[in-house]
């Protein structure tokens, strides 16, 4: 959905319970660590796969005051992006794949036409119906069935409608630009709108005058 550079890598640090400080020594190896770095790596090559990552794995015993100034302190420690995401048991993939996609999301741009959507919204129906019709081609994205697009969703337009905004769905872009709900994208399209009594106003609904 957005196009990356190696700049653009978002920076995961694992710090694991190994390593030496003065005459003390790690010699008992971390079994939630190894489950952690195992986590990490199946979790990139899945949900994670295609976005920009850089991977560290660090011995906290020999570095332990580096990740103690962002509040990390018990093995084994992940950050993500500068931000401590886990700390002190083996890591959820779900924590993992949100924190990455919050942070390549705030540093690359939206390109091309995407639908965020699910399959149970008549509204998403239309607005593919929208696309379709017009002859545009288009990236659909099922937030139900896919975390990876829901957490996506949600990091790229909660600072366009604010914090406090519940999002509905669709959301979609075109050429790269937000465009908002399906009334939206047929206003964009030219299209007229019929207005429907029964339907409950969404979040990006125009405001009434």
């Amino acid at each position: 959905m957005a196009t990356t550079t190696d700049n653009d890598a978002v920076a995961v640090v694992v710090y694991r319970w190994a390593g030496a400080w003065g005459p003390f020594a790690v010699k008992i190896p971390c079994g939630e660590c190894a489950l952690t770095r195992d986590v990490i790596a199946d979790t990139l090559a899945h949900e994670l796969d295609g976005v920009a990552v850089t991977l560290d794995v660090r011995d906290w015993l020999s570095e332990w005051w580096r990740p103690l100034a962002r509040g990390g302190w018990h093995a084994p420690i992940v950050m993500v992006a500068g931000r401590v995401v886990s700390q002190g048991q083996a890591l959820n993939r779900g924590v993992l794949t949100q924190a990455v996609i919050d942070a390549a999301a705030a540093r690359t741009a939206v390109t091309g036409n995407h639908i965020f959507g699910k399959a149970t919204c008549p509204h998403c129906k239309r607005a593919k119906h929208y696309l379709d019709e017009a002859g545009i081609a288009y990236t659909y994205h099922d937030v139900v069935r896919d975390p990876r697009a829901l957490y996506e969703m949600l990091a790229r337009v909660k600072p366009i409608i604010g914090p406090k905004t519940p999002v509905t769905v669709p959301q979609i872009w075109l050429d790269g630009s937000y465009i908002g709900g399906a009334d939206q994208l047929s206003e964009r399209l030219h299209r007229v709108v019929e207005p429907n009594p029964e339907r409950g106003r969404n979040s990006l609904s125009p405001a009434a005058p």
